[in-house]
């Protein structure tokens, strides 16, 4: 299998490390969900099952709270929730949707 239309990266800041082990759902348009956990590098390249990208509303949701419980770290979140769309015009393409995170803060942006 070849990686998924959508893909995601945690990189923890606060120590510099990808952030292992956190459990990702990935809500479809469709009303789906599918889940998965980041690898030892951060990542998650597939899903439960695969995913069939098609235009609309989706959102991940990175259930960084208990990351951080394990890693022994009072954090602010509970769940990070990244919601994103995908334009009919733009529904064949990748989306890498990184998320950039300490136990206070968190960015992400689309990357490639």
């Amino acid at each position: 299998m070849g990686k998924a239309a959508i893909t995601t990266h945690v990189l923890d800041l606060d120590n510099g490390y990808p952030a292992a082990n956190i459990a990702v759902t990935l809500a479809h348009p469709s009303g789906r969900s599918f889940s998965g956990t980041t690898n030892r590098d951060g990542r998650i390249d597939e899903w439960s099952s695969d995913v069939d990208l098609i235009a609309g509303d989706y959102s991940l949701t990175f259930a960084v709270g208990a990351y951080f419980e394990k890693t022994a770290r009072d954090s602010f979140y509970g769940d990070v929730t990244v919601r994103f769309i995908v334009r009919k015009d733009n529904d064949r393409a990748h989306f890498h949707v990184p998320l950039l995170l300490s136990p206070f803060g968190y960015s992400t942006y689309r990357g490639s």
